[in-house]
């Protein structure tokens, strides 16, 4: 690994990137400080297209295919919001079928450059199937801590990887603190929700919509945000392309939460410069249902900074999102169509202006969390095979 840091935009305070650190002193999230930059176009994984935005050596990396992902025109999007182009980056065609990914394989990278041989993860789903598998492919032990309330249907595509996987009951949140303690304590690297090479990888995400615009960037980008790592790893990929000299500016970002669980929706609406603990969170959006962000101070600066967003939409508009989403052949799990809600809203209450074009971020499969279908009206036809011909008039 070469010589990198981390840097804290709270605070200023920086470390060396070679060494395990996972969070600043003063709490807040540490961002990658790396003046490398350039695309190899004969490679399609992030890994091999984007190496050189990352202090990795080639040796470090253990690839599986995560990133170029596609980014889908819905032109149907565009002509009921009256927008120039609406497009949504399909997360869910990475190996493990979410954008965690990215995240995934930069810690992994860092992990083996540190030499961990022992990884973990605190996850409501996506990214404990993403470390697992990046795990195994790696050879690494993985120790992965899960919501004492987490469905079984959840918890077996995550054990099949042949990891110690460990449902932990008490404060999800609280959970992110302790196993990052006890990581120091036992030689785990905990590449949890926005440790710095998290943040990190989710900037290939930003590469990925650049390139595919031909270097144009789009008004708005809207990010369903849990714990805030993706949205700041998307809005510093941005900041890499345009100090490289790639793109000439930035685009707005619209932070989508649910209404059921918005602590960032909630704190930017208030005007405060701090996320508190947001009561009694429940919403279909399992994936983005985090009630105190660690992220959530960051996300806050970054959007009043590029003068951005944050919105939340109730479960009734999550649905349909879904739905009609997945009629246009993008089948999302339900947090990965909050985008497209809050979209709606914004455009109703004119913070998206008439002719603008945006980008949404699906970021992982319907398939999921198939519990979200009793939300839905579903319906099939049974008949037998002399039947059939009539059915199909």
């Amino acid at each position: 690994m070469k010589k990198a840091l981390f840097r804290c935009k709270t605070c200023g305070a920086e470390y060396d990137a070679r060494k395990p650190v996972f969070r600043c002193s003063c709490g807040e999230p540490l961002d990658l400080v790396w003046d490398g930059s350039g695309i190899d176009h004969s490679q399609r994984c992030q890994a091999k297209r984007y190496s050189a935005f990352y202090p990795f050596e080639d040796e470090e990396w253990v690839p599986l295919g995560e990133g170029g992902t596609p980014l889908v025109e819905v032109k149907a999007f565009a002509a009921e919001l009256g927008l120039a182009d609406v497009r949504v980056k399909n997360e869910s065609a990475n190996p493990s079928w979410s954008f965690k990914d990215r995240g995934t394989a930069a810690c992994v990278a860092h992990a083996r450059a540190l030499g961990y041989s022992r990884i973990g993860t605190v996850s409501t789903g996506n990214m404990a199937a993403s470390v697992a598998a990046f795990g195994a492919a790696a050879g690494m032990e993985t120790f992965i801590l899960v919501k004492g309330d987490m469905a079984e249907e959840k918890m077996a595509p995550v054990a099949i990887y042949g990891v110690k996987l460990l449902r932990v009951q008490g404060a999800y949140d609280m959970l992110y603190s302790e196993s990052l303690r006890l990581g120091e304590e036992r030689g785990i690297y905990f590449m949890n929700s926005d440790v710095p090479f998290r943040a990190a990888g989710s900037r290939t995400i930003s590469f990925e919509i650049a390139e595919d615009l031909g270097f144009s960037v789009p008004d708005w980008v809207v990010v369903p945000t849990s714990a805030g790592g993706n949205i700041r790893g998307i809005i510093n990929g941005f900041e890499d392309l345009l100090k490289a000299g790639m793109t000439d500016r930035m685009p707005r970002f619209l932070c989508a939460q649910a209404a059921g669980c918005s602590p960032i929706a909630t704190a930017f609406a208030a005007g405060a410069g701090k996320v508190t603990r947001f009561p009694s969170p429940h919403t279909i959006a399992h994936a983005i249902e985090n009630p105190f962000p660690p992220s959530g101070n960051r996300t806050l600066s970054e959007l009043r900074k590029y003068s951005s967003v944050a919105v939340s939409v109730s479960e009734e508009e999550i649905v349909k999102a879904q739905a009609d989403m997945a009629h246009r052949g993008l089948f999302g799990q339900p947090g990965s169509c909050v985008p497209l809600a809050c979209l709606r809203k914004a455009k109703a209450e004119g913070t998206v202006a008439e002719g603008q074009s945006a980008v949404l971020i699906m970021t992982g499969s319907g398939l999921k969390y198939t519990a979200a279908f009793a939300a839905h009206r579903l319906n099939w036809i049974d008949c037998s095979l002399e039947e059939l011909g009539e059915k199909l008039k």
